[in-house]
């Protein structure tokens, strides 16, 4: 079409670069985008560490890499508990986002009549709703869709394919590490 390889046109607009053809159409449900633009991806470090529970070997904590002048705010946390913090304060994405699933949380504030926005507000103040991230091992909060494109995660992209083994799919593992 004359536009392969040009900044903004075709399907591979950039030079080295392609897009996955099926994600174009899929990506408007997948990401909502008819009801919020620009969408939040967690980054896929922070959300492996978590739903591979890398968390639980972790050597040393995030109060080693503070500067000894602080206020000692990571005294006795982990990095999956700075992580949750940052999620709850809006700082980064978390996925999945809550221990409910969200369609299920706007029924109920459409029965409620009120703003969705209100209704979760007002369910993580009374206790009754619960971020994912707070506990990964819930099976509420497993993942439940998972698309990968152009990686192999259970024999090279994983970092930690030992971790993806034993705690993301369930099986008989190969870790080495103790649990800390």
């Amino acid at each position: 079409t004359g536009c392969q390889g040009v900044n903004g046109g075709g399907w591979a607009h950039y030079v080295g670069q392609e897009k996955v053809r099926p994600l174009t159409g899929f990506q408007h449900l997948a990401f909502a985008f008819d009801w919020q633009r620009p969408t939040r991806h967690m980054a896929g470090t922070s959300y492996w560490y978590l739903n591979t529970d890398q968390w639980r070997y972790e050597a040393f904590g995030p109060e080693e890499l503070a500067s000894p002048l602080g206020e000692g705010r990571f005294r006795g946390k982990g990095f999956a508990d700075c992580l949750a913090q940052a999620v709850r304060l809006g700082w980064t994405p978390g996925h999945p986002g809550f221990d409910r699933n969200p369609l299920d949380l706007a029924d109920e504030a459409a029965a409620a009549g009120r703003p969705v926005a209100e209704h979760v507000v007002d369910e993580l103040k009374a206790g009754r709703l619960r971020f994912a991230v707070e506990d990964p091992d819930d099976p509420a909060n497993f993942p439940r869709v998972l698309t990968v494109w152009r990686a192999n995660l259970l024999g090279s992209s994983g970092k930690g394919n030992e971790y993806f083994l034993r705690h993301l799919l369930g099986t008989d593992a190969a870790v080495r590490s103790a649990e800390t």
